[in-house]
């Protein structure tokens, strides 16, 4: 087998990286590098001391991707390549459209074609908006608020209807909650370029004193702080399920959602971080951004029962392996 991670030089492409190096799974990486870098690859390598195919390209360009299939026997594809943060996507719809959704778009093309026999999706819990009920499981409305979650949408939408993705393919849409967190002993972890959106990449910024305070967005949500609440799952739990994913399943398309089924909010998670690392972080709250919602966590029972999948770590050690990796000094160089 060997495994295709589109994105894979990104955060959470990285970390499934480390996991089939762990497990000597063959795979390439391709990634254009447009919004990640090959720091965690560069790790990587001299931590297992094994080179990492990777290919620089992006996966709308056709001659090279379909070559990169070809000479690599690709047989499987884990898709986490996209542009994701949701504030832009508000402010520049259409450059979201054209790089998530007609790149996903060109890869499931160029995917059946080579006959792949595994294709699995990077979607989001973005997908479901502002919960009707919570906690959320798959059969949840679907009406999100946001460009990109619009983009996660219209890929899945074109999975599940396309007949070689729903007879031929073991195809799995995995809906993502909130990843944090780091690879063992902080040898990988988030290294976002620009101001972060997420929360704990704004948290280690406060950290490494690059930023003067956190901002917090909103005390005025319907929650018991105030805050807006989210289901925080650990990084490597979350590339399990894909391990899992790739190994099991029936033909055509199933969906799970990738969550602990817990629901933090920021202000909790602030008091984990402060109490597990012995460190205080200064905030400042803000007005609500734009298409956030107040609550969102996980119903994950279904991919707890089917793939046999559980989230084994729990917050504080989240918070430690994301301060670990943040802490360390020394890097790989850009390469």
């Amino acid at each position: 087998m060997t495994v295709l991670l589109t994105g894979g030089a990104g955060y959470i492409g990285s970390h499934m990286a480390a996991r089939l190096l762990a497990m000597e799974i063959d795979f390439v990486v391709v990634d254009n590098l447009s919004n990640s870098d090959k720091r965690n690859l560069n790790a990587l390598q001299l931590h297992f001391k094994k080179e990492i195919k990777f290919v620089q390209c992006d996966i709308r360009d056709r001659v090279p991707m379909q070559a990169l299939f070809k000479h690599h026997k690709i047989n499987s594809v884990i898709h986490f390549a996209s542009l994701k943060s949701v504030e832009e996507s508000v402010r520049q719809p259409l450059l979201y459209e054209k790089n998530n959704v007609q790149g996903a778009c060109e890869l499931i093309d160029i995917a059946k074609k080579f006959e792949v026999q595994n294709f699995i999706f990077s979607s989001s819990a973005c997908v479901y908006g502002e919960p009707i009920t919570l906690p959320i499981d798959e059969a949840h409305r679907i009406k999100p608020a946001t460009p990109y979650g619009q983009n996660k949408v219209a890929i899945e939408t074109i999975l599940k209807e396309d007949p070689y993705f729903t007879s031929h393919c073991r195809t799995t849409i995995l809906r993502y909650f909130n990843p944090i967190g780091a690879f063992t002993d902080g040898l990988i972890g988030e290294t976002p370029r620009g101001m972060p959106c997420n929360l704990m990449p704004n948290i280690l910024g406060v950290v490494k004193q690059d930023y003067p305070y956190l901002r917090v967005f909103g005390d005025d949500y319907a929650t018991p702080d105030g805050s807006a609440v989210r289901d925080y799952i650990h990084i490597m739990d979350l590339v399990d399920a894909h391990l899992l994913a790739l190994k099991d399943g029936l033909l055509g398309v199933t969906t799970f959602n990738v969550g602990t089924g817990q629901g933090y909010s920021v202000w909790e998670i602030i008091d984990a971080f402060e109490k597990v690392n012995q460190t205080e972080i200064p905030t400042k709250v803000l007005a609500r951004r734009e298409g956030d919602v107040g609550s969102c966590y996980a119903d994950n029972q279904k991919i707890i029962q089917e793939l046999g999948w559980k989230p084994r770590r729990d917050l504080y050690q989240m918070c430690r392996d994301a301060y670990l990796f943040a802490s360390l000094s020394r890097r790989p160089d850009d390469k």
